[in-house]
């Protein structure tokens, strides 16, 4: 117990010594430790870290605020800096923001400002303070002030830009359209700053909070097709909206955005329309124009056609949102010239959630008159498509009959034809029964298809049709052998298999064919196996390689049809010599009779005429010729005498080159005078070149120039003959003639006699021969 009193009695005194301690250390001016700030940081073991204390300061501050945009023609004061210890002589300096310049202090410490302030430039502005004695010994250390800015109401609220926003109509009341926002530049810790909004105008429809500056709808009743835009004026105020706070105004442009509200309606209550009875199905009829105040995209009409013509008429949404009324079935004015329908047009309105608003005055059904306007149609087909059959090998008057009549009112006859010309069928013009021209053969052509037209008389319209023909088969074929080769072998005894035969039958019908002999054999027998195959049998045997006689059989085939058909064919049996497996080893040639068929034969006839008529015309031909060379005989020898040649005759001793003496001949018996029937076909040169001579120069005895004359005439005329105009270079003239050469082209001009000057007389044409000649040039030229 004593000793718990003496712990409680220490605690007391050193709690009293806390206390006493800090007012003596303030007192005598010395240090004091701030117990009373130090927090678990500060305090630490003693012998780590010195004890944190802190001077005390003697500055005693004054609130010091400035007003802004405070005019300052001259300095004026804002406050005093005091300090708690009293000197006589004192001076003090400040520095930071605006230190001398915008603020000074005198030496009472009595602290001035020099200009206006704005506090949107700068709010706050930070100083340091110091104290000196008279001496100039800092009594006061760095004693940090702060001067404040206060605001005024200088600035206006400012709008940043104009705004647009949209609502849909219908819409419930509430619905936010937009936000508007303002700012104010002024302090918005202060009235200054808080902004109010209201509206100003327009404010029928929509209204706005005061504070956030939001938007509204303030009715359940917008209707864009009543007014599809508000333009409303927004009004922003400082001061908290008093009246003495500064304004500022934006307009806001609200767009009502369209929804379907609106039901379609007619525009009339009956629709006539006229379509032609040939109107193409599928394709529209006209257009059900329809009225809807709702923006195209928000109109979805839906129509409505009678179940008992919804077979042949439907209506489709056109892009405008109208309705089209197509044709889904042909029309036919014969049939039924007139429709009258309802068509009813509704919309899905699910989503509106109130009535809309033209239900009372919509129209939504409407009554449709279609007039069919009568069309000259083609005839028309009981079916499209005809089918018959026919048996083959027989003429046939009545196939089947092919019908078409006139769909129109006139009802005109029909007449029929077919359009292929080789078509083996037949058609009767007026009534349509088909028949055969010839008879036909299934297994050339098993179906026979081709068109009948119709057209309506006289030259009217017309159609066509297809028709098959089927051809059916009789047993009207033979049957024919069909076995691969076969041989006998030398050793082959009695009853031995040589060969298996089977048949075939171009026919169609199921056939079961049974084999025989035709003829007695001495050395084979058939063996039917009673399934369409035989066998052959030696029925004598062996045999000799070297015997000269050649095996056959004749093979008779009967096929079991209706009627039933028979063919004989004779198999030629070739002689082996064989191994002890029967393999032939050697075989004598054997002869198989083959048959060659009816078109095989019809084509080497058609070859062998051929041949016949091209062999006709050309000796035709050459006898055509020989004739018109017989005719021309005469003239042929002269032309021969006359102009085959080689070289230039050499003169009077030349008689190899022609004889005069068949030009004198000509000259007396005539027969180079033209016959007076005889009209040779002029030359295409000459009927060309020349033209033509309506008479012939009379040739008399002993004439020349007129006879080479009529001559040169006449070939010039005569179109078959030859050309015999030719060039021909000679390297020498006259070699016989006694006159010698006449040509100047080797004489020398130099050792003549004769005198040339007369060809300087001739003129200026002869000027270069007579300078060949020797003329003297500048004479010459003198006297031309």
């Amino acid at each position: 117990m004593m000793a718990l009193l003496q712990l409680l009695t220490m605690g007391l005194m050193a709690t009293a010594a806390l206390c006493v301690l800090p007012a003596a250390a303030e007192d005598s001016g010395l240090p004091v430790l701030e117990a009373e700030k130090l927090g678990p940081v500060d305090i630490v073991k003693k012998e780590s870290h010195p004890v944190l204390i802190r001077q005390k300061r003697h500055w005693i501050w004054n609130s010091l605020y400035v007003e802004e945009e405070k005019p300052a023609p001259r300095p004026y004061k804002i406050g005093q800096l005091k300090s708690s210890q009293s000197l006589e002589v004192k001076s003090f300096e400040i520095e930071g923001e605006g230190a001398n310049s915008i603020f000074r202090v005198d030496e009472k410490g009595d602290l001035f400002v020099t200009r206006a302030l704005d506090r949107e430039e700068k709010n706050a502005y930070h100083l340091t303070a110091r104290m000196y004695d008279g001496n100039k010994k800092l009594i006061e250390d760095s004693g940090d002030f702060i001067v404040q800015v206060t605001d005024i109401n200088d600035n206006t609220p400012v709008f940043p830009r104009a705004y647009n926003g949209s609502i849909m109509e219908r819409s419930t009341i509430g619905t936010k359209v937009i936000q508007v926002m303002a700012t104010d530049a002024d302090d918005p810790t202060t009235a200054n700053g808080e902004l109010r909004y209201s509206l100003i105008q327009d404010f029928s429809a929509f209204q706005i909070d005061s504070l956030s500056g939001v938007i509204s709808c303030k009715i359940r009743n917008l209707d864009r097709e009543t007014k599809s835009q508000y333009v409303v004026v927004v009004k922003a105020q400082d001061m908290r909206g008093m009246a003495s706070g500064s304004t500022a105004t934006t307009s806001v442009t609200i767009t009502i955005t369209d929804t379907n509200d609106n039901i379609a309606s007619f525009t009339r209550r009956m629709y006539e329309m006229h379509v032609p009875e040939d109107h193409s199905v599928t394709e529209k009829i006209g257009t059900l124009e329809l009225e809807d105040r709702d923006q195209i995209q928000n109109k979805e009409p839906l129509f409505t056609v009678p179940n008992d013509l919804a077979q042949i008429f439907a209506i489709e949404r056109s892009p405008n949102k109208d309705g089209n009324l197509m044709l889904k079935k042909a029309l036919d004015y014969e049939t039924k010239s007139t429709y009258t329908f309802t068509v009813q047009v509704r919309e899905d309105l699910r989503n509106l959630h109130f009535p809309a608003d033209n239900t009372n005055s919509a129209v939504t059904n409407a009554q449709v008159v279609i007039k069919v306007l009568d069309v000259d149609e083609p005839p028309v087909f009981s079916q499209e498509i005809y089918t018959f059959t026919v048996e083959e090998e027989s003429i046939v008057s009545n196939i089947g009959q092919v019908t078409a009549k006139d769909p129109d009112a006139a009802n005109k006859q029909i007449r029929y034809s077919i359009l292929d010309k080789d078509c083996p069928i037949a058609i009767h013009p007026f009534s349509g029964q088909l028949s055969t021209l010839r008879m036909l053969d299934r297994e050339l052509e098993a179906t026979h298809v081709f068109q009948v037209r119709a057209q309506e008389e006289p030259s009217g319209l017309e159609s066509f049709v297809k028709v098959n023909v089927t051809v059916q088969d009789i047993n009207d074929n033979k049957p024919e052998l069909a076995v691969d080769e076969i041989f006998l072998c030398e050793n082959d005894v009695t009853d031995t298999v040589i060969g298996t035969l089977r048949a075939t039958d171009k026919d169609d019908q199921p056939a079961t064919f049974r084999f025989s002999l035709a003829s007695e054999s001495s050395n084979f027998s058939i063996r039917d196996h009673g399934d369409s195959t035989a066998d052959v049998i030696v029925k004598m045997g062996p045999f000799s390689l070297d015997d000269p006689k050649d095996y056959s059989v004749d093979v008779r085939i009967d096929d079991g049809g209706r009627p039933v058909q028979t063919s004989i064919t004779k198999l030629a049996i070739k002689s082996c010599r064989c191994d002890a497996r029967r393999i032939p080893t050697q075989c004598k040639a054997g002869a198989r009779r083959m048959g060659v068929s009816v078109h095989a034969l019809i084509a080497i006839l058609l070859c062998i005429l051929t041949i016949l008529v091209i062999v006709i015309l050309f000796v035709m031909r050459k006898r055509y010729q020989k004739d018109s060379l017989a005719n021309m005989k005469n003239s042929g020898e002269i032309h021969e005498q006359l102009v085959t040649y080689d070289e230039e005759g050499g003169g009077e001793m030349d008689t190899n080159g022609y004889d005069v003496s068949i030009l004198s001949s000509a000259c007396h018996d005539g027969s180079l005078l033209r016959h007076p029937d005889h009209h040779p076909h002029p030359s295409l040169y000459a009927m060309v070149q020349k033209p033509p001579h309506h008479s012939q120069p009379t040739a008399c005895k002993g004439d020349m120039a007129v006879m080479i004359e009529m001559k040169k005439d006449e070939a010039d005329h005569d179109r078959d003959g030859f050309p015999y105009d030719t060039l021909h270079i000679y390297g020498y003239e006259g070699p016989e003639s006694l006159a010698g050469s006449l040509s100047s082209l080797e004489s020398s001009s130099t050792g003549s006699n004769l005198d040339y000057d007369f060809l300087s007389d001739w003129g200026p044409r002869f000027r270069t021969l007579a300078e060949l000649y020797g003329v003297d040039g500048p004479e010459y030229y003198h006297q031309y």
